[in-house]
């Protein structure tokens, strides 16, 4: 990894984290994206994980006093019970496959709350939310809309809502850097200098993030959600189109 890719890197790290720290999502996916164009796909789900773990981990702590516990540890459990699925496939990722699934995620945050009113309050609701986003993050690297889709139709406040998901994707993304262990063991001094760089660069786009967040209203905030989340699902769907050209 030369100069100018590092430095790009972290210019990523910084704005994708800033913007996970307001939405609890969407950076991850970027960062994804932009690691997908430099890496073997085994090897940025790994380094994505790696990166993500800090960003979502300060945003945690930061935020630690609005952390759902319930919610998270019956998470955790759907979470343990998806890898234990894909270890025992023997899964292998691709980048068309990875992408695509990524592509279609947002379809999920618009679809009417009549259809499927799912709610992470509900304990059913959180263990599947666990598998759903195990399965999707350890396979195509990322599952940010399918979390958000069990939260954002709650009445839980913003705050709350990010703070729980924040942890959620702390320990999904500790899941995906063991999974793909055999990967991040074979990145390179430089490779593992630009991540180290990104760490306290992850924590200052969240810490920016945050602040950012309590400028915004609840609507506002579930709105934007879905607007940013289906953009990202776009480019993703595109560059799955350009791959297959």
């Amino acid at each position: 990894m030369n100069l100018a890719i590092a430095a790009a890197m972290l210019v990523a790290v910084f704005f994708t984290s800033m913007l996970s720290g307001i939405f609890g999502m969407a950076g991850g996916l970027i960062l994804l994206w932009l690691l997908f164009l430099l890496l073997p796909v085994s090897t940025a789900i790994a380094v994505q994980g790696i990166i993500q773990i800090v960003a979502n981990g300060s945003r945690a702590w930061f935020s630690r006093h609005y952390i759902d516990w319930k919610i998270l540890a019956i998470t955790t459990c759907g979470l343990v019970v998806a890898a234990a699925a894909l270890v025992a496939v023997n899964y292998k990722p691709d980048l068309i496959i990875a992408s695509i699934t990524i592509g279609l995620l947002p379809i999920l945050v618009w679809i009417p709350k009549h259809w499927l009113a799912l709610d992470a309050t509900k304990p059913g609701h959180a263990l599947s939310a666990g598998i759903i986003s195990g399965v999707l993050n350890l396979g195509a690297g990322a599952s940010g809309p399918t979390v958000d889709m069990f939260f954002i139709r709650t009445m839980m406040d913003r705050r709350k809502v990010i703070a729980t998901k924040a942890a959620i994707q702390v320990l999904s993304h500790a899941f995906k850097i063991a999974f793909y262990w055999s990967a991040a063991a074979s990145l390179s001094q430089s490779e593992l200098l630009a991540i180290l760089m990104a760490a306290p660069i992850a924590i200052l786009g969240t810490s920016a993030g945050k602040f950012l967040l309590e400028r915004l209203s609840d609507a506002n905030f579930r709105t934007w959600t879905r607007y940013v989340v289906t953009a990202i699902g776009l480019f993703y769907l595109a560059r799955a189109t350009l791959v297959l050209l």
